[in-house]
């Protein structure tokens, strides 16, 4: 018991400072998901109007893009809203410089 009791006093001391690269990766994720999914969604739903309509392929199309207009806009603001983070964290860090 004592290797354990001795590795949860370590435990308890370790910083909760996230990883340099974790800020990167939750970027690319969150926009890579901006990229996916509408385009997923729009397949399928596309694909689903057409074959209940049958409008082959307007509405599918028309589906497509619309969720390419939803991935620029979603793309677009989480891009402006990173950038809002990095300008921040410059004003902060000169802030502290003088």
């Amino acid at each position: 018991m004592g290797v354990v009791d001795n590795f949860e006093k370590n435990m308890d001391h370790q910083p909760t400072k996230a990883a340099w690269w974790q800020p990167a990766l939750f970027m690319f994720a969150r926009l890579s998901a901006w990229i996916a999914a509408p385009i997923i969604v729009a397949l399928y739903f596309g694909k689903w109007l057409d074959k209940e309509f049958g409008t082959a392929p307007w509405l599918f199309l028309s589906c497509i893009g619309l969720a390419f207009l939803t991935s620029m806009i979603g793309l677009i603001k989480n891009t402006l809203a990173e950038y809002g983070k990095i300008e921040q964290a410059s004003k902060e860090e000169k802030e502290k410089r003088n």
